[in-house]
């Protein structure tokens, strides 16, 4: 197993943790003892500090709570108890359902960013992953840059070569970080009205998005999540099938922590003709599968240019369906006659009917029903691997993508141009292409490691008009990065008018398809707005 640096505390800061922390010096551990609210606020802030969850849970939150009650406590230790009554519970029922019933957060620190879109890849589970939006990547961990290191890679020949070529695209990206900021500086100078702060904030996350795209996946993030018993058995079947072994290593981390918070919910995952049947089910279509797919394609030509985002199937009466599933709820019909009675409506009645169902949305989160989930709509898109992280995270709908490499190109940022870096930028896409060409060889599932953020991945994305209208108004929204926004504003586009779906596209009224500008600031404002009337007495 790779080497994960561990944390060092104080005795003191020690005797806290083992309260409410499954572990004290691995990268994955459980949080135990404390309310939901305190979870969920912790991950909240996780996502945006640098630092660890439990150098969080010290420096910001012990503070503000009552733990003279839980000195007798140590979650690092057994819960023998606990193990005796799910036990019971799950023998006297024996229904899988009763594992949706017992639920865990879990701290998943220094994964790279090609594991944690293996470990997002769940549905029923939630998820907040560290943004490259808020960290700046130029810092390091014990003398070493943030980045996986696969200890086969380094022990092999190209060890040193992985090493050196990680490290100069971390040197660049240090290096054009206060360059790119003092570019923001100047072509969006502080108004008035906004505090030093909240402008500061503003350029700085400018500043990384724009640079995001030099980071490797290999880069490490971290991630909180939380999930049932059932849907942490379903992750660890996947992991422990999947050929990249840092996925595996971490798949056993993982499994050694759960099982200190729900033992038996997760039995069967290392019992040979249970989950090791199951997980090696997985593995045996998925390389059958694989193989049929090289036989098939061997002498097909590269990939063409194509448009960036397509829309590759929709219902030509998805529209008119929609308009039917609204009227259903209220009527004693069936569905075939509301359909016959849409189909012969005025465009004028089509359209009082749109409006009375969606209302006055106030605001975004002021969604309409499942009316919408009647018709769907697939895509594929070819974006950067960075607007690709944060697209992936929608579970509620069906995607799946394909192997990161260089062989689709890079997205090279306006801004970067603007601030006389593309030089640089596009050397450190060189760098890292050519690593990946030493390594695909060699090491065929480890070469993604050495692929920068700004190259190209191709995925498709499967959603209805109701996951479609939360997707495209979250993601085309000013505040978003600019590459994911204009996936975004593409797929409204084409909903409205390649298929034809203009009274449902009319709904998303907070699609947004303004020109990318200071991001962030508008965010930090509302921010800075909300601290102002807590200070207030």
């Amino acid at each position: 197993m790779t080497f994960y640096p561990a944390e060092e505390f104080t005795p003191h800061e020690e005797d806290v943790l083992r309260r409410y922390f499954t572990n004290l010096d691995l990268p994955v551990f459980a949080l135990v003892n404390l309310p939901e609210v305190v979870k969920g606020a912790l991950f909240a802030r996780y996502s945006r500090s640098s630092k660890s969850l439990r150098r969080l849970f010290l420096d910001e939150f012990v503070g503000e709570l009552d733990i003279t009650g839980d000195a007798s406590v140590d979650a690092t230790v057994g819960v023998a108890r606990a193990e005796q009554l799910y036990e019971r519970v799950f023998l006297e029922y024996g229904d899988d359902s009763v594992a949706q019933l017992g639920g865990v957060h879990l701290a998943c620190e220094q994964a790279s960013n090609v594991l944690t879109k293996i470990l997002e890849r769940g549905r029923l589970m939630s998820y907040l992953e560290q943004s490259t939006r808020y960290i700046a990547y130029d810092s390091r961990i014990e003398g070493r840059y943030r980045y996986y290191r696969d200890p086969d890679v380094l022990t092999s020949s190209l060890g040193t070569r992985f090493v050196g070529d990680m490290d100069r695209l971390f040197d660049t990206y240090g290096e054009l970080l206060p360059r790119l900021g003092d570019h923001f500086r100047i072509q969006f100078p502080k108004k008035a009205k906004d505090s030093d702060m909240v402008w500061r904030q503003a350029i700085r996350a400018k500043a990384f998005d724009a640079l995001r795209g030099i980071l490797p996946a290999a880069a490490l993030s971290n991630l909180g999540m939380y999930g049932t018993g059932q849907a942490y058995e379903a992750l660890l079947l996947r992991m422990r099938a999947h050929p990249l072994p840092e996925a595996r290593d971490y798949a056993e981390m993982m499994l050694t922590e759960l099982r200190k918070v729900i033992p038996s919910f997760l039995q069967r995952v290392d019992l040979p003709e249970r989950g090791v049947a199951w997980s090696q089910y997985l593995e045996d279509t998925r390389d059958a599968t694989a193989a049929m797919a090289a036989e098939l394609f061997a002498d097909e030509p590269g990939p063409d240019e194509e448009p960036r985002v397509q829309l590759l199937d929709f219902d030509p009466d998805g529209e008119v369906k929609v308009l039917a599933a609204m009227l259903y709820e209220h009527v004693d019909l069936p569905e075939h006659r509301l359909l016959d009675r849409v189909t012969k409506m005025s465009a004028d009645d089509r359209k009082r009917l749109v409006e009375a169902y969606a209302g006055d949305r106030r605001n975004r989160r002021h969604k309409p029903g499942r009316a919408l989930e009647r018709t769907d709509y697939r895509f594929d898109i070819l974006s950067d691997y960075g607007a690709f992280r944060d697209l992936q995270r929608h579970r509620m709908l069906t995607i799946a993508w394909q192997p990161l490499s260089p062989r689709h190109g890079y997205a090279l940022p306006k801004s970067v141009a603007d601030a006389a870096c593309a030089d640089l930028f596009e050397l450190a896409m060189e760098r890292s292409a050519a690593l990946y060409d030493a390594m695909v060889g060699p090491f065929p599932e480890q070469a993604s490691y050495a692929v920068a953020l700004a190259y190209r991945i191709r995925y498709v994305m499967q959603m209805n008009a109701r996951e479609a209208m939360h997707l495209i108004e979250l993601r085309s929204g000013p505040q978003g990065h600019p590459e994911y926004r204009k996936v975004a504003q593409e797929m409204h586009r084409l909903i409205a008018h390649e298929a034809g779906h203009s009274l449902i596209a009319d709904m998303f009224v907070y699609a947004d398809h303004s020109d990318d500008g200071l991001a962030r600031l508008e965010s930090e404002r509302k921010a800075e707005a909300r601290r102002q009337k807590r200070a207030v007495p």
